[in-house]
């Protein structure tokens, strides 16, 4: 079974990463350069794909239109409350656009399946990260591609983060080379979203974050 596997480097993408090695699927990376002022996750996408001994390829893409703090250096990425509103980081339409490429990927190598690591419990509050928006995607996938029998995985869309950190942790994850904050710094700034939902999800297991 081959699968494609949307890797950003973070602890999410990576643990879904391994779960897919763990379900005996043959794996491929697509990591994606877009432009995100937090590059410093290539670094870390690149070297999970080497650890978990998978081809990986960066895909480089532009987004000239912005319309993210991801993408906007002078949008403020932390002015705003978890689950309240849809955040400055998100990226309009971005799983839209990453996902189209791996479908693209999969149907023509022959592989079944496309994994991304979305979560709905734990997260920013982004549209694009709800179980409904990947069953409309598989429906899609029905209805508009030769190969429709491609399903769209998102093992992690239900698990809270301290029962994501309990999974890396048994799939051996490394999770030291992951990298979560969105600030773009050499080290993690401790206040963006993703930095606090993967601190939180280490702290409630008594853990320490590496």
């Amino acid at each position: 079974m081959k699968a494609i596997v949307l890797l950003s480097g973070g602890l999410d993408s990576s643990t879904t990463l391994y779960y897919a090695k763990s379900k005996g699927y043959d794996c491929r990376a697509l990591i994606f350069d877009y432009g995100q002022r937090h590059r410093r996750e290539l670094k870390s996408a690149v070297a999970i794909a080497k650890l978990a001994k998978v081809d990986h390829q960066i895909i480089r893409i532009k987004l000239p239109w912005g319309g993210s703090a991801l993408l906007d250096y002078k949008l403020q990425i932390t002015n705003y409350k978890l689950h309240n509103t849809i955040p400055p980081t998100y990226v309009p339409a971005r799983n839209t656009i990453f996902i189209s490429f791996a479908l693209s990927y999969a149907e023509a190598i022959g592989a079944e399946a496309v994994f991304i690591g979305a979560n709905a419990v734990d997260y920013s509050g982004y549209p694009d990260c709800r179980p409904e928006y990947y069953e409309a995607f598989n429906k899609l996938i029905k209805n508009g591609m030769r190969d429709n029998n491609i399903k769209i995985k998102a093992p992690l869309i239900k698990m809270t983060k301290t029962q994501i950190v309990k999974l890396a942790g048994k799939l051996n994850v490394p999770v030291e080379k992951t990298w979560s904050c969105y600030a773009g710094g050499r080290k993690p700034c401790g206040v963006c979203d993703s930095c606090r939902l993967r601190a939180k999800g280490f702290a409630s297991l008594a853990v320490k974050n590496i």
